[in-house]
């Protein structure tokens, strides 16, 4: 009986991997992006004001470390960049709403500085975060006074 020669059988991988780039690709447009809150910052206490449940989604966080150095989205930045990115915002958006998140030990002229690079833009609608809980072991920032 005569052999039969048989080719060795060839798998094309090229519809599999445009499958993975397209599920790579729903992924990463469908999943939603963290605030990506900077951790380091310590809030300041608050035991009034509105406690907020929802944040609209066109509000602009900016943060302002110890040190005073304003960041949004833990990306670092001069006051000439944030006046920029404010003015472009409200050009396309109109009013929108600012969340001041500054640290307890933040000196309150780099928290002005935020809120004057706001006005300069044209934006009024200011909010700073708080937490309402007291913090006791933290210290008198939070809760404890220091006996006078």
């Amino acid at each position: 009986m005569a052999k039969v020669k048989t080719e060795d059988a060839q798998l094309d991988m090229t519809p599999m991997i445009d499958v993975v780039f397209q599920l790579i690709i729903f992924f990463i447009v469908t999943i939603k992006m963290d605030d990506q809150l900077n951790e380091d910052i310590v809030l300041e206490d608050s035991e009034n004001g509105e406690i907020i449940k929802e944040i609209d989604p066109l509000t602009v966080i900016i943060e302002v470390d110890k040190r005073g150095y304003m960041t949004m989205r833990n990306t670092p930045l001069k006051s000439q960049q944030l006046l920029r990115m404010l003015r472009n915002k409200y050009t396309k958006y109109g009013q929108f709403p600012i969340l001041i998140r500054a640290d307890w030990r933040t000196q309150h002229r780099d928290v002005k500085k935020v809120m004057d690079i706001c006005t300069m833009a044209g934006l009024w609608r200011i909010n700073f975060a708080a937490v309402m809980e007291h913090k006791r072991t933290m210290g008198w920032h939070q809760g404890l006074r220091p006996e006078a």
